[in-house]
Formats: structure tokens, C-alpha cells, sequence
């Protein structure tokens, strides 16, 4: 009972130490600019200042309102980001060089080797390596790996690539639920599918696919809800905060 009450004091203090790393690190490196909201004519959440790399007060879950996890929820996106990025140039790889296709590909790579030792064996090494990361950012409040916090081999960290790495980092998840998605509607792979439609663009686009009328649905809506929301915060009074979904 102590060592555990100990712990969760411990690990709630880490927590609220990287919050203030973070905070005092980014107010230092990245200004507040004009212009830089996600959509212009509204107010972005308090906690969303421009002070993180790549904040454009976009948070309509209001996931970041707590700031001692805010820090974990920005490593957690960059953390993702990185691996999308590795995914979309391993998959356009294997596809432009006839390689076994991303969805075969592991079980091509696995070859003879036991699906239960290769489990236990990546449990091992992933779980080493995050945490040596997990204690290297809650130390630090940088991103990093093993003694390497933050990992910049080349030199190049600065608060423009931050921004750039972020955004990529976006880029590619998007990219890669793109390709999943793109597998799951058509079977294809996304050179397949891009050649299948510049072959036949009229005929061969995401509103001719089996949910067309569903994409149509969602760019009425991504283009209706941004009015609605600007509408709706001129006509209220005392609504200063920019809240999509109100709860």
C-alpha cells in the first residue's frame, strides 16, 4: 500500500515537473503569431497559446484542457507522427519497387520464424526502448532515445523544424489512414490506385468508389460546420471561447 501510494505520488509529481519543462521551454522558443488559427475569426482554447511547435489552437475534444498531460499528448502525437512517417515511405517503397505489397509484407518478412518468439522477442526490445524513452522525456521533457535527449544527431533542431516535423508528422498519419482506408475500399495499393485513376479519372475517383455518398456527405459538412461555428460565436454574446462541441 505505501510503495503504491508512493508511485502515484511520485508519478503525478514527473508529471506536473515536464508540464512546467515544457511550458518554460516552448514559451521561449515559439512566439504567438497573427494568423496562425486553424479557422480565422474565432478564438482558440486558453491552454492553446502558440507556444508548442505546430499549435494552431485546433483541440475541438478538449483533450489538451489539462495541462499536466498536455506534455504527453505532444510527445504522444509527435511519437505517431515519426512512425507514420516511416510507414508512408516503407509503403511507397515496397509498392514502387514490386517489393511484397504492405499488407503482405509482414508475413513475408517473418519468413521461419515462430509468430510466438518473434511476439515475445519485439515485447522485449519495445518495452526496453520506451522505457528508457518514457524516463529520458519525464527527466528532460525532450523527445529522444536511449541517452539521447534530444535525439539530433545531425544538428538541425530548431524551432522551424520542430514545426516542419510536426506537420509532416500530420501529413503522414493522414497519409497512412489514407492507404489503410484506400486497402479496405478497393483492395488496391495506393501507386495501383493512382494509376488506375489517372488511366480513367472520371471513372476511377473516391466518389465513384462503394462510399462515394459517404465522402459527399463529409465535404458538405467540413464545408457547412466551419460557417456554423464562426456564425454561431458572433450572434452569442459572452462566448469568447471557440468550442465546436460543447461539452
Amino acid at each position: 500500500m505505501i510503495s503504491s501510494t508512493l508511485a502515484t505520488s511520485l508519478s503525478t509529481n514527473a508529471v506536473r515537473v515536464v508540464a512546467r519543462k515544457r511550458t518554460t521551454r516552448s514559451l521561449r522558443t515559439f512566439a504567438v503569431t497573427a494568423g496562425t488559427h486553424w479557422l480565422p475569426g474565432t478564438k482558440p482554447p486558453p491552454y492553446l497559446d502558440g507556444t508548442m511547435a505546430g499549435d494552431y489552437g485546433f483541440d475541438p475534444l478538449r483533450l489538451g484542457a489539462n495541462q499536466e498531460t498536455l506534455p504527453y499528448l505532444q510527445e504522444a502525437e509527435l511519437m505517431n507522427g515519426r512512425w507514420a512517417m516511416h510507414a508512408t515511405a516503407g509503403i511507397l517503397f515496397t509498392d514502387a519497387f514490386g517489393l511484397p505489397k504492405w499488407w503482405e509484407a509482414g508475413e513475408a518478412a517473418i519468413g521461419d520464424w515462430d509468430l510466438k518468439t518473434l511476439i515475445a522477442l519485439q515485447v522485449v526490445i519495445m518495452g526496453f526502448l520506451e522505457a528508457a524513452r518514457i524516463r529520458g522525456f519525464m527527466a528532460t521533457g525532450q523527445s529522444g532515445v536511449i541517452g539521447n535527449f534530444p535525439f539530433d544527431p545531425t544538428g538541425q533542431d530548431s524551432p522551424e523544424m520542430r514545426v516542419k516535423e510536426v506537420k509532416n508528422g500530420r501529413l503522414a498519419m493522414m497519409s497512412f489512414l489514407g492507404m489503410v482506408s484506400q486497402y479496405g475500399v478497393t483492395g488496391t495499393s495506393p501507386l495501383e490506385g493512382l494509376k488506375a485513376h489517372m488511366a480513367n479519372p472520371a471513372g476511377v475517383n473516391i466518389f465513384t468508389s462503394s462510399v462515394g455518398n459517404e465522402m459527399v456527405a463529409a465535404i458538405i459538412f467540413a464545408s457547412i460546420a466551419p460557417c456554423y461555428f464562426v456564425l454561431k460565436e458572433q450572434i452569442e454574446e459572452g462566448e469568447d471561447e471557440f468550442r465546436p462541441i460543447p461539452w
